[in-house]
């Protein structure tokens, strides 16, 4: 692998999210029971992206960045490897609060430190933009919450109610800023 190096996207590079393969091997699971998040044992391979789940994607990626967002992406070369999307919207009830809105980090790449330092950089950039927290609403895998883990995020204390009606198998931590 050659050096990954880090640089904003812009809405026009939308079309380089297609250059991810964010397939997986999932075989663990977490469910939200009354407040505690339980393991459920699972055997499922999570294909890449089909067209639908791509256009959906970059439609949110452009909705983002049109709206004061920012994205992060992480290049091995020319590829467009792994990508962060920081929301422009404060959430939480005090307002302190900026979403990841999309994380992913292709396959071939993964644990090699690339999504740490986007959410470097994204927490860097929440920031700089008077964040508090960075809300995350993670896909309900092993890998996702245990690298949001890894980066420092615990539960929320307060679910947002509008991610959680988009996502309610989601489970929604909290990253100190």
């Amino acid at each position: 692998m050659s050096k990954v190096e880090y640089r904003r996207l812009t809405i026009e590079e939308a079309g380089r999210l297609r250059e991810i393969d964010r397939s997986e091997t999932i075989d663990l699971i977490y469910v939200m029971q009354d407040g505690v998040v339980k393991e459920k044992p699972v055997s499922n391979e999570c294909p890449t992206w089909n067209d639908a789940q791509l256009l959906e994607i970059q439609d949110r990626f452009r909705y983002e960045l049109e709206n004061g967002g920012m994205a992060i992406g992480a290049f091995d070369g020319d590829p467009l490897v792994g990508f962060g999307v920081l929301a422009h919207q404060f959430r939480g009830e005090d307002a302190d609060r900026l979403q990841v809105d999309l994380m992913y980090v292709s396959r071939s790449h993964r644990r090699q430190g690339i999504g740490s330092r986007i959410i470097e950089q994204l927490s860097e950039e929440a920031r700089r933009r008077g964040a508090s927290y960075l809300y995350i609403s993670s896909t309900e895998t092993r890998s996702a919450v245990s690298f949001y883990r890894s980066v420092g995020s615990r539960l929320a204390d307060e679910v947002d109610e509008e991610l959680f009606r988009k996502e309610p198998l989601d489970i929604h931590m909290l990253k100190k800023l």
